[in-house]
């Protein structure tokens, strides 16, 4: 049985997922960022018995097609930006429309209407909190950065990245306290 869970982004989450999916007595045979598949089949009351153990740790089950569809856009998007060290060889419209086997416009209109932001809205803040991160590491350049990120040069970054942050990325750099947001908080 396949389970989709809310706020998965990132390899902790699948482990902490997976050792509340055991201690529910359950048999994961694969958790990834979004979902999970179990043996088992559950009855109604097993299910809110797993949620209820998933909630305290920002955990949700999700239900809905609508929901679930909304989750993996997001866990697409963020296992692009955070978790792969590949650029995206296509935009990003052309590859959750591949992936998810939607419509585009559809996906960008359900993204929209349920959580008030636009899917292009959200890649970039998510960009921004992943450059924000290899600023804080000081191992590559901005020009490193932007080659990294897909951005087709520094200055379509810095642009970016002001308009978010409201500093450059080499302000950003220099900054005392550096603010960065957890992902699963965009």
């Amino acid at each position: 049985m396949k389970l989709y869970i809310k706020n998965m982004v990132c390899n902790r989450c699948k482990m902490v997922v997976e050792d509340v999916l055991k201690t529910s007595g359950l048999h994961p045979t694969s958790v990834e960022l979004g979902e999970a598949v179990i043996i088992e089949d559950l009855t109604d009351e097993k299910k809110k018995q797993v949620n209820e153990n998933l909630q305290p740790l920002g955990f949700e089950l999700i239900d809905d097609k609508k929901s679930r569809l909304i989750e993996q856009i997001k866990s697409l998007i963020i296992q692009s930006i955070h978790h792969s060290n590949e650029g995206l060889n296509t935009n990003y419209s052309d590859f959750l429309a591949q992936k998810l086997h939607h419509d585009y416009s559809y996906l960008s209109n359900l993204f929209s209407s349920v959580e008030g932001i636009t899917i292009e809205k959200y890649i970039i803040l998510q960009k921004t909190e992943k450059v924000k991160e290899l600023l804080l590491y000081d191992e590559l350049s901005v020009s490193e950065i932007a080659d990294r990120m897909g951005y087709s040069s520094v200055a379509h970054l810095s642009s970016q990245f002001k308009k978010v942050t409201g500093s450059t990325p080499s302000q950003f750099r220099n900054l005392r306290q550096k603010h960065r947001i957890p992902i699963d908080n965009l």
